[in-house]
């Protein structure tokens, strides 16, 4: 496989990886930019998932041990890539130490100190968007075995933003097509703007959100989906919004 037929493959991935680690579609979509300017400007080595992946995460440990001036898009933890790269990507322990440059021991040590982190984390208020019952309940599910509370369901734009206005979450698990042929887009939109709550976006129509335009979510889970992959996002969601590096979009 050539070098664009791969990154082609690739791309959905890595921009859902670099928006993951940053909480900004924007930011996380430059540095995956940055990839490309850097693969085609060196086209004469070979490429692969796991070199891919590489680069794209050099970029990442660059700006997160950066300057002052990163602090608006403030990146995740190392312990939380490792887990981002394991739980959401798929990749087997000694890909995914290979792609951060570490050891399989310290991996493992990474991954574990961000499970303890995503167990400890504070408890809060969680509203489900989904029109499919069976998906809907066993997404509560994963969110209340976290600790969460599951304040609301709704399965209709109109349903939606009215129950999260009049009884606010904290943070807003929303697919993209409703029960009535509604937006699930629009409807957090709306929510978003009013409340200003992270939203992740669990479906399985990911082309409808990845458009190339401003705005395009910086969480999102396609499905069908792995409970560890939804937990990692959660948390990850849930600790930029704490810490106040969430791109506000």
């Amino acid at each position: 496989m050539g070098v664009a037929e791969q990154l082609e493959q690739e791309l959905p991935y890595l921009r859902r990886y670099a928006r993951a680690v940053t909480g900004s579609s924007e930011h996380g979509d430059g540095l995956v930019e940055g990839v490309i300017s850097d693969l085609f400007s060196a086209n004469d080595e070979p490429i692969d998932r796991i070199r891919l992946f590489a680069m794209l995460d050099g970029k990442v440990s660059d700006v997160d041990g950066g300057s002052e001036t990163n602090t608006a898009h403030a990146l995740s933890s190392v312990a939380r890539r490792a887990l981002l790269l394991t739980a959401m990507e798929g990749f087997a322990p000694t890909d995914a130490a290979s792609i951060m440059g570490v050891g399989e021991d310290t991996l493992s040590d990474y991954i574990a100190e961000a499970e303890d982190e995503l167990t400890s984390s504070l408890a809060t208020d969680v509203f489900v968007m989904e029109d499919e019952p069976l998906v809907a309940a066993h997404i509560a599910q994963i969110a209340t075995q976290m600790g969460h509370r599951v304040i609301g369901q709704a399965i209709t734009h109109k349903d939606a933003v009215e129950a999260c206005l009049a009884n606010p979450p904290s943070l807003l698990l929303a697919d993209v097509q409703l029960a009535d042929g509604s937006s699930g887009a629009d409807a957090a939109a709306e929510i978003t703007a009013a409340l200003g709550i992270p939203v992740i976006f669990i479906t399985a129509y990911p082309q409808r959100l990845l458009k190339g335009v401003q705005g395009e979510p910086a969480f999102l889970i396609a499905k069908p989906f792995r409970p560890d992959m939804v937990k990692a996002v959660i948390s990850q969601a849930l600790m930029l919004q704490a810490s106040g590096s969430l791109a506000k979009k």
